[in-house]
């Protein structure tokens, strides 16, 4: 009987001879052209044509700037998703959607602003009180605490009325960057970078940076983008990260800009499959908003407790 061992001869390995992208799957721009790239070996080729190692600075902000071209044509509604009236209430709404949906914000706000529509108000609040009507937002405690404090900061030091400059918003208990650059941005309309957890996944997946501190994150997209942009781009990468381009799972068959993005396939690829990962108005459902702007084109969150 012959050894398997001495009486097989030994296969030789296959190199890979996989195809470079081609330049029509460079030059694709649109959703509906991603869509059409329907076979494995097509999805091959997409994923091949990714940013070259060597990139240089130069290169690296003509691709961030069109990247930002292509959402605003993707989200040219791009808002704030947080329900406000004025700035006290944008305040208050940006503190209580730390560790939560703007969605939930949304639905416990009406009855927060109800019985505390003032900082004067809100700064004489029984804490007892405001803990139950926030508890929906979680860690209820702490924030009813920040809450307090920076409603009695607003009575006592700025007359009430909310300051329209960063250094006076990030001296108020429980506000940061984040929260005073959105303040600034939506309320007063000075331009800022937001750099929540979706602003700091995408800029890291689409190699605008390494970084991990959001500090350094808004410094170094400041210098890609003129300031003008600022508030608006952070609308869109947010937009986009909480729509299409998720944290677990982004749907890359789906994505507008998989072309120009390094980390294509770290999602699911087939367009059908991709699709159904979609969330709020891009996959046919309600917004975060109870009342969205009214060129919005997905429909109204509901209520808190409606069915």
């Amino acid at each position: 009987m012959t050894s398997s061992k001495s009486g097989t001869t030994p296969e030789t390995p296959r190199t890979s001879t996989a195809p470079k992208a081609p330049k029509a799957v460079k030059e694709l721009k649109t959703a509906k052209a991603v869509k059409e790239l329907k076979t494995a070996k097509a999805a091959k080729e997409l994923k091949a044509a990714k940013v070259p190692e060597a990139e240089s600075h130069l290169a690296l902000v003509r691709r961030a700037r069109r990247i930002n071209r292509e959402l605003a044509e993707v989200y040219p509604y791009a808002h704030p998703e947080l329900d406000f009236r004025n700035p006290f209430e944008l305040l208050v709404a940006t503190v209580l959607s730390a560790q939560t949906t703007d969605l939930r914000v949304n639905q416990t706000t009406p009855a927060l602003f109800a019985a505390y529509p003032t900082p004067e108000d809100m700064a004489a609040a029984v804490p007892e009180e405001m803990e139950e009507l926030i508890r929906p937002t979680g860690f209820f405690r702490a924030k009813t605490k920040s809450l307090l404090g920076l409603s009695a900061a607003l009575r006592d030091d700025f007359g009430g009325e909310v300051p329209g400059r960063l250094e006076d918003l990030v001296k108020l208990p429980g506000v940061g960057r984040k929260t005073a650059n959105v303040v600034l941005g939506n309320a007063f309309g000075v331009p800022g970078i937001t750099v929540d957890t979706h602003f700091g996944r995408l800029v890291r997946r689409w190699k605008w940076t390494d970084e991990e501190d959001p500090v350094k994150v808004e410094a170094v997209i400041a210098d890609i983008f003129p300031k003008s942009e600022w508030t608006m781009l952070s609308h869109r990468v947010i937009f986009h990260g909480r729509r299409i381009c998720h944290s677990r799972k982004p749907a890359c068959g789906a994505c507008p800009i998989a072309p120009l993005c390094p980390s294509y396939g770290e999602g699911e690829t087939d367009p059908e499959k991709a699709a159904k990962l979609l969330k709020y108005e891009m996959g046919g459902y309600p917004g975060q908003r109870l009342s969205p702007p009214a060129d919005f084109p997905g429909k109204p969150a509901p209520a808190l407790g409606s069915a």
